[in-house]
């Protein structure tokens, strides 16, 4: 998965326990598997879990089977026998915050403390170019091109992508190196602000954006990195930004994907929604 499909460690770290179970249920004899089995197997789990975690499960073990069957270890055809777990596209709206609330996050950062420094340069980064919590823990010093006003992002799959950087990032990010940041630690940008001093994690990115929430006192939906991914992408919508246009920034496989973030904004829904019949129009 690493090497010939460019899976994050992250990615792959998230598929042993269900890798784990499913051989400790059904054996480490790839040869007796069958569908029967399988189903069996993923039901039992699934019953006391959420979508999001029933649809880890069932990729987890679609990716194992896949691997086996090319290694030649189990019936060919098997990871068909996986159920795919139910969820409606479109089916739900983007969480996120406005435009005043972003910023009040983004403003309560004390900037004369490493850690405050070191915040803001997390959520404006976020909140300016939509980037994901694990694109903000990967950068590296390379990725910035000053001279060009450019940012290369690998993103999901280890694709590349080069993004437009901002005078108000770079000078968060400037901020940050120079008052906040540890010297002569390593090449990523974003480190603790303790000893011992090490690059962050994906998972500190998003307890960046939950501790500006806790400081603020600000009532969010959802307390992680991708709620300011979302109010990017929401803010840019409603200043004329086309789809295509986000969804280039937010690095989407596919303009379906960006299609969600039309429904956010109800103005123009309410230009194109169709009168009901018998009803006088408002």
């Amino acid at each position: 998965m690493r090497t010939q499909r460019g899976t994050l460690d992250s990615t792959l770290n998230r598929y042993r326990l269900p890798i784990i179970e499913l051989l400790d249920d059904l054996g480490t004899e790839p040869s007796a598997f069958n569908a029967v089995g399988l189903r069996e197997f993923l039901l039992r789990r699934v019953k006391c879990f959420s979508q999001g975690k029933s649809k880890n499960l069932n990729t987890a073990v679609r990716m194992f089977l896949r691997f086996l069957i090319a290694r030649g270890y189990c019936a060919p055809g098997l990871e068909h026998a996986i159920p795919t777990v139910a969820k409606w596209r479109l089916s739900s709206l983007p969480k996120y915050l406005s435009v005043q609330d972003v910023e009040c996050l983004i403003n309560s950062c004390d900037q004369c403390s490493p850690l405050g420094a070191r915040d803001r340069a997390i959520l404006v980064l976020i909140a300016r170019l939509g980037l994901r919590a694990g694109d903000v823990s990967a950068l590296k010093f390379g990725d910035l091109l000053w001279e060009e006003g450019t940012l290369i992002i690998s993103g999901k799959g280890r694709r590349q992508a080069r993004l437009p950087l901002p005078q108000e990032v770079g000078k968060a990010i400037l901020h940050y190196l120079r008052h906040g940041r540890p010297h002569k630690v390593g090449d990523r940008i974003f480190i603790t602000t303790t000893a011992p001093f090490v690059p962050i994690s994906r998972q500190a990115v998003g307890q960046t954006v939950a501790r500006a929430i806790r400081r603020t006192g600000i009532s969010a939906p959802t307390q992680g990195a991708h709620l300011l991914r979302h109010s990017a992408a929401t803010r840019m919508l409603r200043e004329g930004v086309s789809l295509p246009a986000i969804g280039a920034l937010l690095r989407h496989a596919s303009i379906e994907t960006t299609t969600v973030y039309a429904k956010v904004d109800v103005d123009l829904l309410q230009e194109v929604a169709m009168p009901w019949p018998e009803v006088q129009p408002c």
